[in-house]
């Protein structure tokens, strides 16, 4: 038997770092973004004896624990140790995990992960946890028990999946808004965003400590309050269709989040930025905390063939990606059922047999 967990990555459009606290707790934060199709995987394998097993294959890494030990943070796999000890496994099993992208990139990977991990183990286990109690775990073991950096909204994404407006009024106070976004209007802002890798990785906890200084500064907390107001406004354009005005805003999101802190952003990203702008695209963005990862772009159909040359020019990297419209699940597959030494079929022109 095996068990698999599986969680999709993010983009943020609005409203990035003010669900980060103590901004969401004083002031409330706001952020409207979607699920893609990237994902992070937990596969767990049980086993007869006590010895727990953890595979990144990403990394090529491998950890040992035994089930009679106690979990101790390391350095190595913490957040599958965190996991194991908040769902109290107690079984030896083998746990592989992969991701399809980097730490660093912006879509949320890590967060994205514990999500994963404990959607498989509580499948493993039986344990019935909603949407908000899961996210509300994960967030926990990441920001609580492993005293991560971050804010609330990769968790909650992961968990919930599609396009969601998010509101922070901090811990046990969410509140996920799914949008109910026409068909159509999904199909045209997929096709008129591009997906772009910097090349470069962050370490978001960084950064977001910085922003966190500057919360007491006028000009950076005016940009968090602007950066939530666009949130809003931005919700407000999609489910109208407006995406001109949505492309627009992005732009307008960008230049304010950059005076939240100074570390947001690089003289590469922002040349990168630029090129794509004088070609055409209309706004975008860095995902994540900022300081390199992912950078979505908006540009009309009509110069999005250009605006994607001119960025892979200057050393962009895109992507392919879609919207993925579902959340954080589990399944259970056994690949023993159908291990058959061969396979015969008969069609009309004879029998014909496969040996395995």
């Amino acid at each position: 038997m095996i068990i698999r967990g599986r969680a999709p990555l993010r983009v943020s459009f609005g409203g990035g770092g003010t669900d980060v606290a103590p901004f969401c707790e004083e002031q409330g934060g706001a952020i409207i973004g979607s699920t893609i199709n990237k994902y992070a995987y937990c596969s767990i394998v049980p086993r007869e004896d006590d010895q727990i097993i953890v595979h990144s294959l990403d990394f090529d890494m491998t950890v040992k624990y035994n089930t009679n030990e106690n979990y101790v943070y390391d350095g190595r796999l913490d957040l599958v140790t965190a996991a194991l000890k908040a769902m109290d496994i107690k079984q030896g099993c083998e746990v592989y995990l992969q991701c399809d992208a980097p730490p660093g990139s912006g879509l949320g990977t890590s967060s994205t992960v514990m999500v994963a991990l404990l959607t498989a183990m509580a499948k493993w286990k039986g344990v019935e946890l909603d949407s908000y109690a899961m996210a509300d775990l994960a967030y926990k073991v990441e920001r609580e028990d492993l005293k991560i950096d971050g804010g609330y909204q990769d968790q909650y994404a992961a968990t919930f999946g599609g396009f969601n407006f998010i509101e922070f009024h901090g811990r046990n106070n969410v509140v996920v808004n799914p949008l109910r976004i026409k068909k159509e209007v999904i199909h045209e802002l997929q096709y008129n965003l591009l997906l772009c890798y910097t090349g470069n990785i962050h370490v978001s906890a960084n950064i977001i400590k910085d922003q966190v200084k500057n919360y007491e500064k006028k000009d950076p907390f005016d940009a968090m309050c602007e950066v939530k107001a666009l949130a809003y406004a931005m919700k407000d354009e999609l489910l109208k269709g407006n995406l001109y005005s949505f492309g627009k805003l992005l732009d307008y999101g960008w230049k304010s989040k950059k005076r939240m802190s100074s570390k947001i952003t690089t003289p590469q990203i922002d040349e990168l930025y630029e090129e794509a702008l004088k070609a055409g695209a209309l706004g975008g963005k860095l995902l994540g905390a900022g300081g390199g990862g992912y950078l979505l772009v908006y540009c009309p159909y009509n110069v999005r063939h250009k605006v994607a040359a001119r960025m892979e020019e200057v050393g962009g990297q895109l992507t392919d990606w879609n919207f993925e419209l579902r959340g954080a699940q589990a399944w259970i597959t056994d690949e023993t059922r159908w291990d058959y030494p061969d396979i015969r079929v008969k069609i009309p022109g004879g029998e014909y047999h496969f040996n395995l």
